[in-house]
């Protein structure tokens, strides 16, 4: 609790979870060494944002998917202790079951009634091969996971945007497209640090909902990349 003239604020619950494409096709081009390297750079940022928003507990833990999906850090860690455990790639593309492990998760409980809006993002660079749309029903058949900050990043020219599209929800909000390392940085880093820094405001405590249903106002997106095929895409 941190004392401020007047009361006290709470300190509320942000829980942010990576949901990471572990299939095959995530071996070729280095994407999930780049994927690993991107997340691991995001964390110093993601702890400064975090510093910056007193009123909010921001808790971090990602979920892998490939053949079936499963917690790769399964416990809610506070950003200041959080480590990231490479990745590796292999299988299908089972985000279907991702999103109903995740819809698991945003009860209540095991979610706080008084939490922030969490933050989910989805990367992936194919196409659902179990039922997305399902996991997708139970993922927004609870509160916490209509209320979401859900944002998507697409590596490479072959990732399903129409799928990304609808785990989004929001068309005013696209998904943000990464055709080499250096761009899959700049959207991460957009993703911990400006989307991070907008759902631990105060302003994401409103109860009346944004455009888009969210309640949480999301920043301008980062720059594109330059064209579908610049001389840099590798993906």
């Amino acid at each position: 609790m941190a004392k401020r003239p007047g009361g006290e604020l709470a300190t509320r619950p942000l829980h942010f979870i990576w949901m990471a494409d572990c299939s095959g096709s995530m071996k070729g081009d280095g994407k999930i060494q780049a994927l690993n390297a991107a997340i691991r750079e995001a964390i110093p940022h993601m702890r400064a944002v975090a510093d910056e928003n007193p009123n909010a507990q921001v808790l971090v833990r990602a979920i892998r998917f490939a053949n079936g999906a499963q917690w790769h850090i399964a416990q809610p860690t506070a950003v200041a202790d959080f480590k990231w455990s490479d990745l590796s790639a292999d299988g299908h593309t089972d985000m279907g079951e991702a999103l109903a492990m995740l819809a698991e998760q945003l009860k209540i409980p095991p979610m706080s009634d008084r939490a922030l809006p969490p933050v989910l993002v989805l990367i992936s660079d194919g196409q659902p091969t179990d039922n997305f749309q399902q996991g997708l029903d139970m993922l927004l058949a609870q509160p916490w996971g209509k209320k979401a900050v859900r944002i998507a990043i697409a590596i490479g020219e072959d990732a399903d945007h129409e799928v990304l599209q609808l785990f989004i929800g929001n068309p005013e909000l696209k998904p943000l497209q990464a055709n080499n390392p250096e761009a899959l940085v700049r959207q991460i880093k957009w993703v911990s640090t400006a989307v991070l820094k907008a759902a631990s405001a105060p302003a994401s405590q409103s109860t009346v909902p944004l455009p888009g249903g969210s309640n949480v106002p999301i920043p301008a997106l980062p720059a594109p990349n330059a064209g579908p095929a610049s001389a840099e895409d590798v993906w």
